[in-house]
């Protein structure tokens, strides 16, 4: 029992000293109310080209935002290139299920994928997004937080 115990303790230990490829940052949206001139921006580094990478989009609400989804205008600026942009409809909710993602209290938060398969950086360099609301409604109320995190599939 003891010797089981020493391997699970010992493969814990190593575990923990594996490194995770990931980028992963937030930027607040003041007094929860995201302006269509609010466009927060995430720049990163890529120097593995070889590998994949999943690209997902966060975003914080609390439970008074009024829509099931959000539409939201993502600019990719590459090394070399000038942004291009794509529109993107994030469901939030469903009517039957409720709110998708985590909750705590009347905030919740969702992590969704922008791209139906995982994604390639052709070169190296510096990348960065650009997240836009483009909804009808400006300014967009109960918004807290919008992010981007990119994880390296190994």
């Amino acid at each position: 029992m003891k010797k089981l115990f020493l391997i699970s303790l010992l493969s814990l230990f190593f575990a923990s000293c594996i490194k995770i490829d990931l980028y992963e940052k937030q930027a607040v949206i003041p007094s929860q109310q995201w302006f269509y001139t609010n466009t927060p921006q995430f720049t990163f580094h890529i120097d593995d080209t070889t590998s994949l990478y999943n690209v997902y989009v966060i975003l914080r609400h609390t439970d008074l935002y009024k829509y099931n989804n959000i539409w939201l205008r993502i600019g990719l600026k590459t090394p070399s290139d000038s942004f291009n942009y794509q529109n993107v409809n994030l469901a939030l909710a469903t009517d039957a299920k409720g709110w998708e993602g985590t909750g705590m209290d009347d905030i919740y938060e969702v992590r969704k994928s922008i791209s139906a398969a995982p994604f390639s950086f052709k070169t190296t360099g510096d990348y960065t997004f650009s997240i836009a609301q483009i909804m009808r409604e400006n300014p967009l109320n109960n918004i807290l937080n919008v992010g981007l995190r990119i994880e390296k599939i190994r």
